[in-house]
């Protein structure tokens, strides 16, 4: 993969990469805490006033008479709404590595930073045959405990250009039967799908030809998805701030039919704050157009120090997990922020590209 790109690395297992994670804790909010909305009561009118002309006199009030008492205004009402919670998978290689290594010295703080936190499922192998019944088992667990899961349809032909991450389906027939089939797994709740990480700012390894063929078919893709589920919020790859300049990505993902989904996603398997994605993301809803309802979510699973300054991409020293995943991010048109790469998966230098990695997951969490 180019030294510019996100970095998604990922291993296709018969049953698909599944990445779980857990509940914000400390000094933040958690996921799905109620959150208070004033709304103001409605009150009487006051008596309009006597027109200018009128021949009626004051009413006096008599010396002797009690003095006038009057109702006090309402206080406001507060209505609470229910921030929805992210799932949580229990099957991911963190949460196996720290149940298979109680007396691990590391095993704590690993569980309790990255594993008991919820991240993305992702689905990166092309499994035809079974990828309804693997995303229902995820969607149906989510439902069952009302919480949303996040999902990574992964398997895009010539995805990552021929990096680590290579693979998915054999051609674009293909793929858009496959995603038929993952469409037919996503019930009926709320769901968020990260639709193929690197498809859209990576899309210059392809020809004219092949790109507008990829577009096309990532355009269908959005429909599918929606119209399986409308509950199905679907976002578009966006690259990173560090990539594509804001008009140049909004273009490509108004080819690849970005405008007709839920938005973008940002910073997948990346480093770049928070903030400077918050920037990025909405210089590039502005350029792309659309609906005013089209919001961005942002991966903050490995952007707690930033990127590094060399633009080191593979697996950095020095780098530690970010904001915690929430839909209540308190940001205009900033959906939610997700883990989407789990912390400790390997981009494939400390360890074999999507394999998890201890002393990795360890150095995230741990980083000050």
């Amino acid at each position: 993969m180019l030294a510019v790109a996100s970095a998604v690395v990922a291993v296709g297992t018969a049953t698909g990469m599944f990445s779980a994670l857990g509940e914000e804790r400390g000094g933040e909010a958690a996921v799905g805490e109620d959150r208070p909305v004033v709304t103001h009561a409605r009150t009487s009118a006051a008596p309009a006033p006597a027109p200018s002309g009128s021949t009626t006199p004051p009413v006096r009030p008599s010396p002797s008479a009690s003095p006038r008492r009057t109702t006090p205004r309402p206080a406001p009402t507060v209505a609470k709404r229910r921030v929805p919670q992210l799932y949580r998978h229990p099957d991911s290689q963190v949460a196996d590595w720290v149940r298979a290594h109680p007396d691990d010295p590391r095993a704590a703080v690993i569980g309790d930073r990255i594993a008991d936190r919820p991240a993305a499922v992702w689905f990166a192998d092309f499994a035809p045959a079974t990828i309804a019944s693997r995303v229902r088992a995820v969607t149906s667990a989510a439902s069952a405990q009302g919480r949303v899961p996040v999902l990574v349809p992964y398997a895009i032909p010539d995805r990552d250009c021929g990096g680590a991450s290579q693979g998915g389906a054999p051609d674009l027939a293909a793929y858009d039967g496959w995603i038929d089939a993952f469409a037919r797994g996503l019930g009926s709740g709320e769901v968020i799908v990260i639709l193929e990480p690197d498809s859209v700012a990576q899309a210059d390894c392809l020809s004219a030809a092949d790109r507008a063929a990829r577009f096309a078919s990532l355009a269908r893709a959005g429909r599918v998805l929606k119209a399986a589920d409308p509950g199905a919020r679907v976002y578009y790859d966006a690259g990173h701030s560090g990539w594509h300049p804001p008009g140049r990505q909004a273009d490509l993902l108004r080819q690849a039919g970005a405008t007709a989904a839920a938005g973008i996603f940002s910073n997948v398997s990346n480093f770049q704050t928070t903030e400077d994605e918050i920037a990025y993301d909405r210089q590039v809803l502005d350029a792309l157009g659309g609906p005013a309802s089209l919001g961005a979510v942002i991966d903050t699973s490995r952007n707690g120090n930033g990127a590094p300054a060399n633009g080191a991409w593979c697996d950095p020293a020095g780098r530690r997990i970010g904001r915690a995943p929430t839909l209540d991010t308190g940001q205009a048109r900033i959906d939610a922020y997700l883990w989407v790469k789990l912390p400790g998966e390997s981009d494939g230098c400390k360890g074999a590209a999507g394999s998890f990695t201890p002393s990795y997951a360890y150095d995230l969490a741990s980083s000050s």
